[in-house]
Parts: C-alpha cells; sequence; structure tokens
C-alpha cells in the first residue's frame, strides 16, 4: 500500500473499534451537504515570500515547526491572532529579512528561536521553544543531506511524489506520526503530509515539479478539524472525555482517547469528500481531502468554534 492508503486504512481501524469517540452518520451526511466550500486562504504558508529558493525555504522551515497547539494557551500571541497565525508570521516576516539558509537552522539556538517567535521563555513556551529549535537544526541538517544545501534541492528529490516527500521528511525523528493503537501501527503523518501542499501553494508554477499524487493526501490531523466537527455534531465525544477537555487537560499523545480524536476526524473527512464530490460533480470540481481539511480549518476560527474547548496535546505531531 502507498503511505496515504496506510493512513486511511489505520484510521479505518480506530474509527471501527473507537471507544471514547463515534462518527454520527446522520449528521456527517447533513453537515456533507451544507459546508460552505468558498473559504479564503489566509494562511501564510501559502503565499511566495521571495524567489522559489527563498519560499520553498521559508515553507519547510514552518512546517517543520507547525506544531505546539497543545502549548498555546501559553504562547504570547499577537493581537487578535491564533497561535499558529502567531508562529507563522514571525517566520515569514524573519524570512523576508533573512532568507532561511540550512546553515542557519543547523546552528540556531533556543535564545534566537524564542526572539524571533516574541516569546518570554515561562515554562510551557520554554519546553516548545526547545521543540521548535531542535525541529529547526534536524531540518537544516536535512536540507543539507537531502537537498545538498538547498530547500528547492529537498522539493526536487521528492520526484514529483507527495508520497515521497512523506517518506523523506520522515527521517526525522520529530516527523515521525505514527502511534500503536491496539497493537496496530498507525500513521498519520500530519506535518508531513501538509508539506507538499503547502509547497505546492506556495511555489506554484515556480515547483520544480507538479506532486502528481496530491489529490492522494489525508485530512492534516490536528486538534481544530476535528473540534469544528464534534461542534457540528458529525463526531461525538464520550462524556467523561468532553469534561477532561473542558477543564484544561491535556490528552496525552498517543493515549486511546487523542488517537480516537485524530483519527476518527481522518476518516470522517474521507466520507464528507465523498458527500462534496456528489455536490460538486456536476460543475466539473475535484474535491480533495487537503482541500477539505483548509476549509474545515479555516472554519475553526470563526467565534462559534471558539466558544468552545477543543482537546489539547503537548506534543511535536500538530
Amino acid at each position: 500500500m502507498s503511505v496515504f492508503e496506510e493512513i486511511r486504512a489505520g484510521a479505518a481501524y480506530v474509527a471501527e473499534r473507537a471507544r471514547h469517540v463515534r462518527i454520527n452518520e446522520t449528521e456527517l451526511e447533513a453537515f456533507a451537504g451544507r459546508v460552505e466550500l468558498n473559504v479564503a486562504d489566509d494562511d501564510p504558508g501559502h503565499f511566495a515570500v521571495g524567489d522559489a529558493e527563498t519560499t520553498a525555504a521559508f515553507v519547510l522551515a514552518l512546517d517543520s515547526v507547525n506544531f505546539g497547539s497543545g502549548y498555546f494557551p501559553v504562547l504570547r500571541k499577537r493581537h487578535g491572532i491564533s497561535g499558529y497565525h502567531t508562529i507563522a508570521s514571525c517566520l515569514r516576516e524573519f524570512a523576508l529579512r533573512q532568507p532561511i539558509a540550512s546553515t542557519w537552522l543547523a546552528a540556531v539556538d533556543v535564545a534566537e528561536v524564542t526572539e524571533l517567535f516574541e516569546q518570554d521563555g515561562n515554562e510551557g513556551v520554554g519546553e516548545l521553544m526547545g521543540l521548535f529549535c531542535q525541529a529547526f537544526n534536524d531540518l537544516g541538517a536535512f536540507i543539507d543531506r537531502v537537498g545538498d544545501g538547498r530547500a528547492l534541492g529537498v522539493v526536487e528529490a521528492a520526484d514529483g511524489s507527495a508520497a515521497k516527500m512523506v517518506k523523506l521528511l520522515d527521517e526525522m525523528s520529530l516527523y515521525h506520526d505514527v502511534h500503536d493503537y491496539e497493537g496496530r501501527e498507525v500513521p498519520l503523518y500530519k506535518r508531513a503530509q501538509i508539506t507538499p501542499f503547502d509547497l505546492s501553494c506556495a511555489l506554484g508554477d515556480d515547483l520544480p515539479e507538479p506532486f502528481s499524487d496530491l489529490d492522494q493526501l489525508t485530512m492534516f490531523a490536528d486538534n481544530l478539524v476535528p473540534h469544528v466537527l464534534r461542534v457540528e455534531g458529525v463526531l461525538e465525544f464520550e462524556p467523561a472525555l468532553v469534561e477532561r477537555i473542558n477543564a484544561g487537560e491535556d490528552i496525552p499523545s498517543g493515549s486511546h482517547e487523542e488517537v480516537e480524536i485524530r483519527a476518527c476526524g481522518l476518516h470522517a473527512v474521507e466520507q464528507i469528500v465523498i458527500g462534496l464530490m456528489g455536490r460538486s460533480s456536476a460543475a466539473g470540481d475535484v474535491v480533495t481531502a487537503g482541500e477539505v481539511d483548509g476549509i474545515l480549518w479555516r472554519l475553526g476560527g470563526q467565534d462559534k468554534y471558539k466558544a468552545q474547548a477543543r482537546h489539547r496535546s503537548r506534543c511535536h505531531y500538530y
């Protein structure tokens, strides 16, 4: 099986056996019939920051630290924007001033990372900045090894295959988003999957070779899209899990509850895609899981969804 088939099979396995999360098929069908497809894209990672090399380096660097939502309640955020948008905006502004080189990534220290992201180093954020620093250092060495020091060299090494890009990125330990669930390995690969998607958005025609299998990407399993689906009634959590989430309790990464939230969200999006294809086929549109993920993720910024707590896991996966 391809890595994407493995992800889908693993998510289906979890959804079939889940005890803490279930998919409400009736609400799923209703939601697929009403979800708005035209939601403006405001992701800072989807727009160029200069030439192709500078943009590729920025996207690779951003997705290397595209995690930490479990720490975001204690992250110092810019006024009026989310934790992710704070991180992405800070890094984008840095890249506009100074192209991100592999040598800088490999050598940067925690103090520099903390300053770059405008943090004060409090206990929780200090832990996150340490992980960000590790992610940057790993990426610098990775670009040197795989791309001969060039971010575009990494893109070229994928040979136009998003699946190969996922496998390449999985060489870095912080990308190994694979979890045990009742004796079975369940791969989710949130950040490894979102990287070719973001590169395609930001580079556009400057992409050395289009990713031929971009339509095979799954949902980028995080904590926001499942939250949107829960608010909409598509996902139902057991009352005890809801109480823990509302209390702000950390839901440990790799626990049954946390894997079920992410995997059931991913499996539900697969079914939503099927429903949306029926709506859009008359217009000749192709709806992919990656596109649906983006739509739901952007919806998550609305007050309706922010009014309820979502699950938090302090991890380096999302």
